[in-house]
């Protein structure tokens, strides 16, 4: 088994600062570090328990394979602040049958972002020996 120190997500976006501004301003996310100069520059975001790499560029059309799942421990108050931000919202918050609360967003190359809180009942959060 390897033993993976750390991880993170890469998105290569078709406009590198259109997607800084909708990750570091839009969303709010922290930055963790940045390299590197001018419009390819990377920035490395806090995500929770990883981080989110925006760096480079893809060709475009940019076809995004790929979706994101970010907790957070109120989605009505995050859906409230996004949308005053003008972030687009696909889907507003609703409790899925699997019990979690998501709602969905989109990031500017149309990457599919799921905003989710677990409930505190939801078994998700069950931790046995704890």
């Amino acid at each position: 088994m390897v033993h993976v120190l750390s991880s993170r997500v890469l998105i290569r976006p078709g406009d590198p600062e259109r997607s800084r501004a909708f990750y570091g301003e839009a969303l709010g996310l922290a930055v963790h570090r940045e390299f590197g100069t001018g419009p390819e520059r990377g920035t490395v975001y806090f995500l929770g328990g990883g981080f989110l790499e925006v760096s480079g560029r893809a060709e475009p059309p940019v076809r995004p394979g790929l979706q994101l799942w970010l907790q957070v421990a109120d989605v009505h108050a995050a859906h409230e602040e996004l949308a005053a931000r003008g972030v687009p919202v696909l889907r507003e918050p609703r409790t899925e049958p699997w019990g979690l609360v998501e709602m969905w967003i989109t990031d500017p190359d149309g990457t599919r972002i799921c905003v989710v809180e677990v409930p505190e009942e939801h078994p998700i959060r069950f931790r046995p020996g704890i």
